[in-house]
């Protein structure tokens, strides 16, 4: 067992230090801060744009889509020091790591160098409309309607809880394109701008109160969208949205680390019961680190551990849950109460440190939600690694 890395992986990361060292913007940078996941500032837009031409703002991707053909290993040392100073690649995540990188797997050319380059370099903004009120976790039971009439599909129907919609340019949108067919082997993926005629997005707030509006309902009525917008093959898109979740999944779990490894800083144990808790969550951002690192290390060797993914998904996600929970018991009736901003705000500071406790235990639960329910990753569990049947 190696718990350090190779040299060449070490030169990496210090390669890419002295360039934050030398780039990273200012405080007085963040004037302008986000309004939703799909609103770029402009300061944050020449920050995204640096990175990808210098090669990282996805060191795994080629040169030529911001990258630097990095290796495995060298992707994850970078995200440990992204975590380590909490540093956005971007501030539309979705746009970059979901719908960008969607298309550089099942895009053409021609769907790359219009859609995906942009995106990358911050020059539009995507988000992702996979959810329908009566689709969520059984994402193919989506009933939204794409319909090929000449050179364009005719689109009606509604997605919701879309992060961004308001603030995006383009959709990746997953549609039925063929309604007889059995419902996985029917839903296409659309690339749908939201100015086209017949897209209405319509933003509301979350239980985290009426200044947090990042959900959308979207509606589409005879929304004529040009087929060639289409991505990958007609009736293939649930390949496109099991690579699209995938996206999302790979490295999940760093995030999971940085956020309770943030938690131990703030959380300040006092009686006997709550440093048995600050305990816990010690050890499960130790046990996640190490979980997380053995599958790295299987990946890098090119096995695939799918039902890895889902146990670090499942953990994690759970484990800051109960994190934030204790943590705002820990602070009682002051749990309620957000801090107050004495100093200017850090340019990649989404004032996490300023919100309530209450208020960062309520973001819990869309952890649980996003990149498959936790509901959905113990069935995976349950299935593929303990041996259990489906009834």
């Amino acid at each position: 067992m190696q718990l350090t890395f190779d040299r060449d992986v070490e030169a990496f990361r210090a390669e890419f230090v002295a360039f934050l060292d030398e780039h990273l913007p200012p405080d007085a940078a963040a004037g302008e801060r986000p309004r939703s996941s799909s609103h770029v500032p402009e300061w944050a837009r020449r920050w995204q744009r640096l990175l990808f031409d210098h090669g990282w703002l996805l060191p795994g991707n080629p040169p030529e889509f911001g990258g630097r053909n990095a290796t495995l290993l060298q992707q994850y040392v970078y995200l440990e020091e992204l975590g380590r100073r909490r540093i956005c690649q971007s501030f539309n995540p979705q746009g970059v790591g979901i719908v960008a990188a969607s298309l550089l797997a099942f895009g053409t050319p021609e769907q790359k160098r219009r859609w995906a380059v942009p995106i990358l370099r911050a020059e539009i903004t995507a988000s992702l409309g996979m959810s329908e009120p009566g689709a969520g976790s059984d994402l193919a039971s989506l009933k939204t309607r794409a319909v090929l009439d000449g050179d364009h599909f005719v689109v009606n129907g509604q997605k919701v809880w879309t992060s961004g919609a308001h603030d995006a340019d383009v959709l990746l949108a997953f549609v039925r394109t063929d309604p007889e067919k059995p419902k996985h082997k029917g839903i296409s993926a659309l690339l749908i701008p939201t100015d086209t005629p017949g897209v209405v997005c319509r933003p509301f707030a979350s239980m985290c109160g009426s200044d947090d509006v990042d959900f959308n309902e979207v509606f589409f009525t005879d929304a004529r969208v040009p087929a060639e917008n289409l991505v990958g093959q007609l009736n293939g898109g649930w390949r496109v949205a099991t690579g699209s979740l995938g996206h999302e999944r790979i490295m999940l779990w760093t995030g999971y680390v940085d956020l309770l490894h943030a938690l131990t800083a703030d959380f300040e144990p006092s009686g006997t019961l709550e440093r048995d808790r600050y305990a816990t969550l010690v050890m499960d951002a130790q046990a996640l680190r190490l979980l997380g690192s053995a599958a790295l290390a299987r990946a890098a060797r090119g096995e695939e551990d799918v039902p890895a993914q889902s146990v670090l998904k499942l953990l994690g996600s759970e484990a800051l849950q109960r994190a934030s929970e204790d943590a705002l018991n820990a602070a009682g009736a002051d749990g309620l109460v957000a801090r107050a901003v004495s100093a200017p705000v850090a340019p990649f500071d989404l004032d996490s440190h300023y919100r309530s406790w209450f208020d960062r235990y309520a973001r819990t639960f869309a952890a649980t939600i996003a990149g498959g329910t936790s509901e959905i990753q113990r069935n995976i569990i349950a299935e593929r690694v303990l041996g259990l049947p489906r009834n």
